[in-house]
């Protein structure tokens, strides 16, 4: 019965997690209009000189920015539907 229990809880909790979405899909859906250079403040995809000062501060922090909103970026960024996973991907595509 244990067993039982403990594997309908793992599948539970499995069917929860959601995989990372796409980060080149989710820039060109929500990001692409700021960090393509129309957004002087927002740095833009590929510049490793505007990126660099961002990254220094950590993946928390840069998720947090994203998640809350910061400077001109509005709360979540654009992306209604992304985790954390999601920002940290699309963060780590846009910095390279």
């Amino acid at each position: 019965m244990k067993k039982t229990l403990a594997m309908l809880a793992c599948l539970a909790t499995a069917s929860l997690a959601q995989a990372a979405q796409d980060p080149e899909a989710v820039f060109n859906r929500a990001c692409q209009m700021c960090h393509n250079g129309q957004l002087p403040m927002a740095p833009k995809k590929g510049d490793h000189e505007a990126w660099k000062p961002r990254l220094a501060q950590g993946n928390d922090v840069l998720v947090k920015h994203v998640t809350e909103g910061f400077n001109a970026m509005p709360p979540r960024g654009l992306c209604m539907d992304c985790t954390a996973d999601d920002y940290k991907a699309v963060i780590d595509y846009m910095s390279k």
